[in-house]
């Protein structure tokens, strides 16, 4: 089965993407400051690192003279015990050592190079070690300069030592020495290379280097992953509070991170659940401020219009009553068929008058005596798979195959009590005017902030001319029909007064093959579709 429908309208949700996104902007953040900090660190190591080195092997050449100088004082210079400890401390400080005592006829030293060594201690005592030339060259030295060593700078100058950067031009090599005189008249140098520290500020800069860009792309990822975890639960309140602006409130924040963000979840649950009850009792009260006014705006008018239907469809009943009743009284039924014949007449117009009677007093409560509707949000599939069960004999009867699509619930704001009358109109309606395939279909459509509740039926459409009247009290298009399942025109006029109390569109639609009767209220949730066959 066919039919022509309008697409629900469906509502575009607000996504933050790009550079606007705490995501994205928490993973630049944390990726500038990963290489800000690489970037530092290798400028620190690249500047200051060869200085950092030489006040640390400065400080060492220090250390080292003050264990001689106490050695000087006790004595303790030539003792084997104090040479083997200056063994340990050239291999410990990669260092040169000579001493030599004031007579230069007895030496304790633990060097590699001795005789270099004592040549140096020479030079230095004697002044011969000349400053470096401003022209100086490497190539210049290497083809016959008669000087091998020149003095580039003095670092520490005291009374009893200097230390100085010395530079081999031979070798290209620059040392730091330390050289002096001690207390007990003895002369000393300590020496430790130097030019391979350049060498090696270099390659730690450059394995720096590339190590940052392996920590920076690690660190990307790491952060990229650590801003989509800290930004998570800002983006679940996002959803809830864009929720909330469309009166939705059936979202609820779920963290339990104990931070303040969980603190911030928690207020907004509540204020969702002050603002459901709030927006509840407005709802309420303005609805029957508007009801109110449109209540006394009308009321003589209906009231007037309400006598003339009953007087003209009490009239017909009440004249076959009398016509049967008077038949009986004159003996015009001699026999007990016939006798039985007019009681049952009478019988079936007492109740079909009982019947309209009754469907009368309900729709004189909705235009005059009922004021209060009770604004509450609830389930729509729920009351109508509820009605569909009760009712389910209804549609065995009259072999009338039912559809209804929608699994998920649909939360709705309005009069449960009332919907469900409209419905039970909508649904019985179309039960007893069903033909061709026989069939009953309910749908349910999002129409922007509404839910559109349509009840399709095969059968023969309605004519053109009837459709704008079949909202009117006693109207039948059909009446032979409609006296025949006992209708008596007053249920679309209970729809119509209970839709003009809720304050909402409803309608009746042609097809080619059916009728579809539908009526909207106000969402309160989204709607979610499956298939099932009731």
């Amino acid at each position: 089965m066919k039919k022509t429908a309008d697409k629900p309208e469906s509502g575009q949700k607000k996504t933050w993407s790009g550079r606007n996104s705490l995501h994205v902007q928490f993973t630049v953040i944390f990726v500038l400051l990963i290489l800000c900090a690489i970037g530092l660190t290798w400028l620190l190591n690249h500047f200051f690192l060869e200085q950092y080195y030489l006040r640390e092997r400065q400080k060492r050449l220090v250390s080292d003279y003050n264990l001689l100088q106490e050695a000087s004082r006790s004595g303790e210079l030539a003792d084997e015990s104090f040479v083997e400890s200056l063994r340990e401390i050239a291999d410990r400080d990669e260092i040169g050592i000579v001493v030599m005592d004031s007579n230069s006829s007895a030496v304790s030293a633990y060097v590699t190079e001795d005789q270099t060594l004592l040549r140096r201690m020479w030079d230095n005592l004697l002044g011969e070690t000349p400053a470096l030339p401003d022209d100086y060259s490497a190539e210049n030295a290497q083809n016959g300069s008669r000087t091998q060593y020149y003095l580039v700078r003095t670092v520490e100058k005291t009374e009893n030592y200097r230390i100085q950067i010395v530079l081999d031009s031979r070798l290209g090599i620059r040392y730091m020495e330390m050289w002096g005189i001690l207390e007990d008249g003895s002369v000393f140098l300590l020496r430790c290379a130097i030019e391979n520290l350049r060498l090696s500020t270099v390659i730690a800069s450059r394995f720096l280097a590339l190590s940052g860009l392996f920590v920076a792309l690690f660190g990307a990822v790491a952060a990229y992953f650590l801003a989509g975890y800290v930004s998570k639960p800002i983006r679940d309140l996002t959803e809830i509070s864009d929720r909330m602006k469309k009166l939705d409130f059936s979202a609820k924040y779920q963290g339990r991170s104990g931070n303040e963000i969980a603190e911030l979840g928690e207020n907004i649950n509540e204020l969702s659940g002050i603002l459901e009850e709030t927006i509840g009792e407005l709802k309420s009260a303005n609805r029957e401020l508007k009801e109110d006014i449109a209540r006394r705006e009308k009321a003589e008018e209906m009231r007037q219009e309400f006598l003339t239907g009953v007087t003209h469809e009490l009239k017909t009943p009440l004249a076959l009553i009398q016509g049967y009743a008077e038949g009986l009284a004159e003996g015009v039924a001699d026999d007990p068929e016939s006798t039985r014949y007019y009681c049952d007449v009478i019988v079936d117009e007492s109740k079909r008058m009982n019947g309209m009677v009754q469907r009368l007093l309900t729709l004189n409560e909705l235009e005059f005596g009922r004021s209060n509707v009770e604004m509450v949000r609830f389930d729509l599939v729920m009351l109508i798979r509820g009605y569909l069960e009760s009712a389910k004999t209804l549609a065995v009867q009259s072999g009338v195959k039912v559809l209804f699509d929608v699994t998920e619930p649909v939360y709705v704001w309005s009069d449960e009590f009332l919907v469900r009358e409209v419905f039970s109109n909508y649904y019985t309606n179309a039960i007893h005017h069903a033909e061709g395939d026989r069939v009953v279909e309910i749908t349910l459509q999002e129409r922007g902030d509404c839910v559109r509740v349509s009840v399709f039926n095969t059968g023969s459409p309605i004519p053109a001319e009837s459709l704008p009247r079949i909202w009117e009290q006693f109207y039948k298009v059909d009446k032979a029909r409609t006296r025949a399942y006992g209708g008596n025109g007053v249920g679309l006029s209970i729809v119509k007064a209970i839709m003009g109390l809720l304050q909402r569109d409803f309608g009746a639609e042609n097809y080619d093959n059916g009728v579809m009767f539908w009526f909207e209220l106000e969402r309160a949730g989204k709607t979610e579709k499956g298939k099932e066959q009731v």
